[in-house]
C-alpha cells in the first residue's frame, strides 16, 4: 500500500469516526431538545406535590444537550489534530513536499473542527431555550404557590 493511500484511509477513518460521532451526537441533541419541548407543552403544575419534584421532572435531559453543545468542539478539534497529525506524518514519510496533497491533509482535518461547531452551536441555543422554559414553569409554579398561601 502506497503512501497516498494511507493516507487517504487515515482521513476516511477520521471522516466516518470523528465525523459520525459528531452527527450521533447532533442526533442525540435534536432528539431530546424535541423530547423536551413535547414534555414541557404537556406538563400539568397541579400533578406536583413539591417544587423539587417538578424542577426534577422540568431538568431531565437538559444537562445532556448542555454537555453535547459543550464538548463537540472538542471532538471537532480531536478530528483537526489526528488529520494534521497523519497530513505531516505522511509527508515526512515520503521526504517530498507536495503543496496539493498538504492542502488537502489540512482542508479535510479543518473539516472535523466545522462540524464540531456545526453541531455545539445548535445545541447550545436548544439548551438556552430549555433553559428558559423551565425558569418560566418555575417562575407560574411560585406564582401558583404564592396565591395558594395568600
Amino acid at each position: 500500500m502506497d503512501n497516498s493511500s494511507m493516507l487517504e484511509l487515515a482521513h476516511s477513518g477520521i471522516d466516518y469516526g470523528i465525523i459520525g460521532v459528531l452527527v450521533l451526537m447532533s442526533v442525540v441533541s435534536l432528539w431530546l431538545f424535541i423530547e423536551r419541548i413535547m414534555a414541557y407543552s404537556s406538563i400539568r403544575i397541579e400533578d406536583y406535590v413539591t417544587k423539587e419534584e417538578f424542577e426534577l421532572d422540568l431538568g431531565n435531559h437538559v444537562s445532556a444537550i448542555a454537555t453535547i453543545g459543550s464538548n463537540a468542539p472538542y471532538v471537532g478539534l480531536l478530528g483537526t489534530v489526528l488529520g494534521i497529525m497523519i497530513t505531516f506524518y505522511s509527508l515526512g514519510d515520503v521526504g517530498a513536499v507536495d503543496p496539493k496533497k498538504i492542502m488537502t491533509g489540512l482542508a479535510l482535518a479543518l473539516k472535523a473542527t466545522a462540524m464540531g461547531l456545526v453541531v455545539a452551536i445548535p445545541s447550545i441555543v436548544f439548551y438556552n431555550i430549555l433553559l428558559r422554559k423551565m425558569e418560566r414553569h418555575l417562575a407560574v409554579w411560585d406564582i401558583n404557590a404564592h396565591k395558594n398561601r395568600g
